[in-house]
C-alpha cells in the first residue's frame, strides 16, 4: 500500500519525509526541490506484535509495513501545466491514498508561496487543482462513451450517466468520494483512479509552540476545515520530529515529553495512515520468524494466505485461527490448543484484526 505526502511548495513535506524515513532527501526554502517521488517503506508501530513476542518462541520478528512517496509540491494552475504539472498529478494517480501536509508554522527563512500562512486556504488551493484534473479525466472519458451510445449499448448509456453525474460533482466542487454510490458504480469510479476518490487526510505541520495549542489561530481553522469535510487531522511538527529521530531510541521518550508530546507525531500518522487505507493485520508464525501482515479489512483467509505466497492462495485448504485476546490471557499456543479455542476456518472466512493464522495449503 502506498501513501502520496502532497502539499504547496515549502509547505514541510520533505522534512516530514525524512523524519519518517531516516533517508535525508534535500530539503530547501525554494519550490520544487523534490522533482521525481522519493519513496521510503516505513514499519508499522504495533504493541500487540511486541506482547506477542514475549509469548511466542522467535529469532525474528518482522512488523508490517506500508510506502510513503514524497511527492514534488503542487501549486496554483497545476491541472494547465504550471509548476510541475501533470507530472505531479500522474504522481499522485499511483498512490493509494493521500497525505495532505498543510503548513501552519511561520518562518521568515521560509517563504510561503502566497506570502500568507492561512491552512484553509491552501486546502481549497490544492482541491482546485485536483478536481480540474479529474474533471479533465472524466470529459475525455464522456466522449468515447459517447461514441459508444450512438450504437444504442444499454452498458454504454448506464456509463454515461455515471460519467455525468462525476461530472456535475466536480463542476460544483465536490470531490467524488463524497458522493454514495452502489456497489456496481463504485467498481466503475475506481478503475477511473480518480484524485478526488482516494481517501485523504491532512498532517498540520505546527512550531513548538502550536503543537499543544488549539487555540491557535491557524490550528483553529484546519480543524474546522476537517470537521467539515470529515477528514482526520494530525498535528505534527516536522522540524520537531526530525530533531528527535537524530537521537538514539532510548533518548526519544523523555525528549517527546520535553515538549509535551506523549506520543511520537510520526507514530500517529503511521497508524492513522494505517486506518486511512482500511487496513487490519494479522499474524503469522513460521519458525524462526514471527510476522505481522496488513490487508484490506474484509479480506478472505486464501487471499490473505495469498498476500504471503501466491502458491498458498492458490493451494488453499484451510485457515487455523487464534485469537489474539485468547493467546495474550492463556500465555501460549499450546495452552490456547489445549483448551479448545484453535479455530479452523474455510475459504469464506474473513481475517479479522490481530489473528494469529497458520494456513494450510496443497503444493
Amino acid at each position: 500500500m502506498q501513501l502520496g505526502i502532497i502539499g504547496l511548495p515549502n509547505a514541510g513535506k520533505s522534512t516530514l519525509f525524512n523524519a519518517l524515513t531516516n533517508l535525508n532527501v534535500a530539503v530547501a526554502n525554494y519550490p520544487f526541490t523534490t522533482i521525481d517521488p522519493n519513496i521510503g517503506i516505513i514499519n508499522v508501530p504495533d504493541s500487540r506484535l511486541d506482547k506477542l513476542a514475549t509469548l511466542i518462541s522467535h529469532e525474528k520478528l518482522t512488523p508490517a509495513n506500508i510506502e510513503f512517496r514524497d511527492i514534488a509540491g503542487l501549486v496554483k494552475d497545476a491541472s494547465k501545466g504550471e509548476g510541475l504539472g501533470n507530472k505531479f498529478l500522474a504522481h499522485i494517480r499511483e498512490v493509494d491514498a493521500i497525505i495532505e501536509v498543510v503548513r501552519c508554522f511561520s518562518d521568515n527563512n521560509v517563504p510561503h508561496i502566497t506570502d500568507e500562512i492561512d491552512p484553509e486556504n491552501d486546502i481549497k488551493i490544492i482541491l482546485i487543482e485536483l478536481l480540474l484534473a479529474d474533471l479533465e479525466t472524466i470529459e475525455k472519458k464522456l466522449i468515447t462513451v459517447e461514441k459508444m451510445c450512438k450504437a444504442k449499448s444499454k452498458e454504454a448509456e448506464e456509463e454515461r450517466e455515471l460519467l455525468l453525474k462525476l461530472k456535475s460533482s466536480l463542476e460544483n466542487g465536490i470531490p467524488v468520494k463524497n458522493l454514495n454510490f452502489s456497489a456496481e458504480e463504485e467498481f466503475k469510479v475506481k478503475a477511473y483512479n480518480l484524485l478526488t476518490f482516494k481517501p485523504l487526510l491532512y498532517v498540520a505541520n505546527t512550531d513548538e509552540n502550536q503543537i499543544n495549542n488549539l487555540n491557535d489561530s491557524k490550528i483553529l481553522k484546519i480543524l474546522d476545515v476537517g470537521k467539515r469535510e470529515n477528514i482526520e487531522i494530525v498535528l505534527i511538527s516536522a522540524k520537531i520530529e526530525t530533531e528527535i529521530a537524530g537521537f538514539p531510541k532510548e533518548e526519544q521518550k523523555d525528549m517527546y515529553k520535553s515538549y509535551g508530546i506523549d506520543e511520537s507525531g510520526l507514530d500517529k500518522l503511521i497508524k492513522s495512515s494505517v486506518k486511512l487505507l482500511g487496513l487490519i493485520t494479522f499474524y503469522t508464525v513460521k519458525e524462526p520468524e514471527l510476522k505481522a501482515w496488513t490487508i484490506k479489512n474484509g479480506t478472505k483467509a486464501p487471499q490473505a494466505a495469498g498476500k504471503i505466497h501466491s502458491d498458498m492462495e492458490r493451494g488453499f485448504i484451510r485457515a487455523e485461527v487464534i485469537k489474539y485476546d485468547d493467546l495474550i490471557k492463556l500465555g501460549s499456543i499450546s495452552a490456547v490448543r489445549d483448551a479448545g479455542l484453535l479455530n479452523v476456518e474455510g475459504k469464506e472466512y474473513q481475517i479479522k484484526d490481530s489473528d494469529i493464522v497458520y494456513f494450510r495449503f496443497a503444493t
